[in-house]
């Protein structure tokens, strides 16, 4: 669903943008109001978790889906449009800081890494999902409706699933439910590896077992950290995936593709995000999340050089769209599947729930701005100019991951926190 909600626009934005009269600034607000809502439900969802749990926070987000994919595909006017945009917001926000936490909190630590990029490739399989259902509903009338009327059934589904997960062993142990917490853990892994971990999360916990406060993450104990998180958090979006993600087929026809092809061209595109989402599943336990990021960035900034570079020389929209896979093939490779990992297992267990909140919250302030403004930069400076600012961000975060990425594989989350410790 939060694939499925961030990529069905991009098919939908040919139609809705003369539908509702929109010029190029309020499509780019049309296509990323729901990242004011993600930018919401990611910081409120960190605060109602660690209160009321990550399972029951869940199922409000499946309601949530539902609710606004009807309501998107019944609008008659922009602010109907938009409302019903933002209120799936809440749920994409919301799910990008409970699924992924919830994964590395229930999983064991040598293979937690391979469980969040699980969660990274249904998130691909969820575009490629919405890419499909773009190109096979495109000649039907009313269309852009249907697109997102479709939304409905997978999120009832998420809604009946969430019913027969556990809730988290490590917030039910900071709740006090001790029992409970050791209960799950057995069930995941057995009682040796129960014990053990019943045992860590005690020692992680000891100083404070209460939840903490938003001002905590600012503390000096945490600022190295929370700081590390904001970085990673800006890269991943200032290096241009959603706007490839979101603006393919807009990118495309740019680029002089047809409107069929340029739709059938993005299906491409999230085949190509969801097989190589699956090579990230075997290397990253293996070769661990540093090599990920940097052959990811490396590969990112080149890609991003020969797409600006295919708008300055004019080339044909073939090798635009080689550039595209191959900047998606990085990037779904290692970058994706690598940053929510990362920023599901960098945080201490005190501080988790707010802290991978406000890293969420982060990365869609940055992706709100980058979708609002991407269209209208295309349409001003070009192609060539927006790639190329582009391509510098990428090998920004190339730079900053190898100065100062640690490696994560195969430790615990509770190994993991005094890594920080003593990291300078």
């Amino acid at each position: 669903m939060f694939g499925f909600d961030i990529a069905i626009i991009s098919g939908a934005v040919p139609f809705i943008q003369p539908y509702f009269g929109w010029d190029e600034l309020q499509l780019g607000w049309g296509v990323s109001s729901l990242l004011v809502g993600a930018i919401v439900g990611a910081f409120g969802s960190g605060v109602l978790t660690d209160k009321y749990g990550r399972k029951k926070i869940l199922i409000v987000v499946a309601l949530f889906f539902a609710f606004s994919c009807a309501a998107t595909a019944v609008a008659t006017s922009s602010v109907f449009f938009i409302l019903a945009r933002l209120t799936g917001g809440l749920a994409v926000g919301a799910a990008s800081v409970l699924s992924p936490m919830y994964v590395a909190e229930v999983a064991p630590a040598k293979n937690r890494g391979t469980l969040v990029a699980i969660y990274q490739l249904t998130i691909v399989l969820g575009i490629l999902i919405s890419y499909t259902i773009n190109y096979t509903l495109h000649d039907l009338e009313n269309n852009w409706r249907w697109m997102f009327a479709s939304g409905v059934i997978p999120s009832v589904v998420f809604f009946i699933g969430l019913f027969f997960i556990p809730e988290s062993p490590r917030w039910l142990y900071k709740a006090g439910r001790k029992r409970e917490a050791l209960v799950v853990l057995t069930r995941i892994g057995g009682s040796e590896m129960a014990n053990s971990e019943i045992s860590e999360i005690a020692e992680s916990l000891k100083v404070n077992t209460t939840s903490a406060t938003i001002a905590e993450l600012f503390k000096p104990s945490s600022r190295k950290v929370i700081a590390f998180g904001f970085v990673l958090a800006v890269f991943v979006q200032i290096s241009g995936i959603n706007t490839i993600v979101d603006y393919a087929p807009k990118i495309l026809l740019a680029a002089g593709v047809k409107i069929e092809n340029a739709l059938l061209q993005t299906s491409l595109i999230g085949l190509i995000n969801g097989l190589f989402t699956l090579v990230a599943i075997f290397l990253i336990d293996k070769a661990g999340r540093r090599m990920l990021y940097l052959v990811g960035s490396l590969g990112m900034t080149v890609t991003l050089l020969l797409l600006a570079l295919s708008f300055y020389l004019e080339l044909s929209g073939i090798f635009t769209l080689i550039c595209i896979l191959l900047f998606i093939a990085f990037f779904a490779s290692c970058i994706g599947p690598a940053f929510w990992t990362l920023v599901s297992e960098i945080f201490p267990n005190r501080i988790r729930g707010k802290a991978i909140a406000f890293a969420s919250f982060t990365q869609w302030i940055f992706n709100f701005f980058v979708v609002l403004l991407f269209p209208h930069f295309l349409a001003s400076v070009g192609g060539a100019a927006t790639f190329l600012f582009l391509a510098l961000m990428a090998f920004l975060q190339w730079l900053f991951t190898y100065l100062y990425l640690p490696e994560t594989k195969g430790k615990t989350l509770e190994e993991i926190e005094k890594l920080w410790e003593t990291k300078k």
